[in-house]
């Protein structure tokens, strides 16, 4: 069944009655399962994945991995065995065997920028040429940072003197590796992408990042520790490093039983929803400890009027009713700055949403898309040079374009609790990274609005 049979040109958002009160479980982070799938491949013995995110970023990862001749097998456990109070870990788990990688293959990254970066360091350990290619909008996507690194560490590639997609990665089993300077200040993944396949170079990695303030640094401590917890050694500025370089020494990957964490930026719309409705919503398995950039939001929403609780259960948020606006800085959760500016249109004071000049590059030009999404349902957003500036005006039903980017569409979702006749163009983007976006909505909606 195609994606549009499923969810129709324009999907009426649904209009909040009343103050929302329900759990959700969401689902895996794509940030993790993404990161956990390179890693395991490149292991030295096979490992788990347990409760991933199965969506379009994620199946494109996994794909590609197998096309260069990585083992992943799906199964479906039905039982637990976890204590009492303790996560349930049924469901979906996924066994990665490693294998000697080769091509001649080509793979499809769709419009993910996770596989367009963290893949080409990957191939150049294959034996044989893997090409990228992917959706239109990759083509526009920066992969500078990549290329050029992976170049000056003994690399093939060529792209056309693009630097961005489509290219092809001459893979000769190996790289030798060492110190190489990169301006990663387009996208954190720059650094990520060389860090997760560095333990397999010939000499590691010295990357050392030139260019003006890193965005997304959560990311790249997540791409620090997940390396660590399957035994590679890494030196970070966060630990006494030098600032702005990291270093990853040559050793063998250990194969791990990894449980992915809910994708606590996929969450975002839930407890978005408890604001903007003055209502109660609980995300299940919420982590007590945590990298993921989504976690900010409980200070975040905080500020905007709610109150939060961390129990064993999971995170509950509950609206307070009002809505206020926030001067933040989101350069290191910039992934949030969609639903935070959708959660800001419907507040009683203006916001200021700074930092995130790179958003421009992500799925689509996000702040130019929100200022003029917002602005056509009556709405008041300008552009800055890094961000937004949102004044609250009253807002109308209208369309709510999406340009195939899944934040998007969970912002407009977001407006149409609070606004009537909120129709959202293209729904289905949301697979990119939250499965049944449409569905979990409607039923958090039926639980208590």
């Amino acid at each position: 069944m195609t994606e549009s049979s499923v969810h129709p040109a324009l999907w009426p958002a649904p209009h909040a009655s009343g103050p929302v009160d329900a759990t959700v479980t969401v689902p895996g982070s794509k940030s993790v399962t993404n990161r956990a799938l390179v890693l395991a491949a490149l292991s030295a013995e096979p490992g788990w994945l347990r409760r991933p995110l199965r969506s379009r970023d994620t199946l494109l990862m996994a794909q590609a991995l197998r096309a260069m001749g990585v083992g992943i097998e799906e199964t479906v456990s039905s039982s637990s065995a976890a204590a009492p109070g303790s996560p349930d870990l049924t469901g979906e788990a996924w066994r990665v065997i490693p294998a000697g990688l080769h091509g001649p293959v080509t793979v499809d990254v769709g419009n993910a920028g996770t596989v367009m970066r963290f893949l080409p360091p990957v191939a150049t350990l294959a034996d044989g040429p893997v090409r990228f290619d992917g959706d239109p909008r990759s083509y526009e996507r920066p992969l500078h940072g990549v290329i050029d690194a992976l170049r000056a560490l003994g690399a093939r590639i060529e792209d056309g003197g693009r630097g961005s997609l489509p290219l092809t990665v001459h893979g000769a089993g190996a790289l030798e590796g060492g110190p190489v300077r990169i301006d990663a200040s387009a996208s954190s993944q720059f650094v990520s992408a060389l860090l997760l396949s560095a333990p397999r170079f010939n000499q590691g990695v010295e990357v050392r990042h030139v260019g003006s303030a890193l965005p997304s640094m959560p990311h790249i401590r997540m791409t620090v520790e997940m390396l660590r917890a399957v035994g590679a050694q890494v030196d970070e500025p966060e630990t006494g490093g030098e600032p702005d370089v990291w270093r990853v020494s040559p050793s063998a990957l250990l194969g791990r039983d990894l449980t992915i964490e809910p994708d606590l930026s996929n969450a975002q719309p839930f407890l978005a929803a408890a604001l903007v409705t003055g209502g109660r919503v609980t995300v299940r398995d919420w982590p007590e400890r945590t990298t993921q950039p989504g976690d900010a939001l409980r200070e975040l929403f905080t500020a905007m009027g709610g109150s939060c609780e961390l129990t064993p259960q999971g995170l509950t948020f509950t609206g307070s009713g009002r809505i206020h606006g926030i001067d933040a800085d989101l350069s290191e959760v910039g992934e949030l700055t969609p639903g935070i500016a959708a959660v800001a249109a419907l507040a009683d004071s203006p916001s200021t949403l700074s930092g995130v000049a790179h958003l421009r590059l992500h799925e689509t030009d996000r702040l130019a898309a929100l200022t003029k999404e917002i602005n056509e349902l009556g709405g008041d957003v300008t552009e800055t040079a890094d961000g937004l500036h949102i004044r609250p005006r009253p807002l109308r039903g209208g369309v709510f374009r999406t340009y195939d980017d899944h934040r998007m569409a969970t912002a407009g979702a977001i407006i149409g609790l609070a606004v009537p006749g909120v129709e959202i163009e293209n729904v289905g983007t949301t697979a990119k990274t939250l499965p049944d976006f449409p569905d979990m909505w409607t039923g958090m909606l039926g639980a208590g609005a």
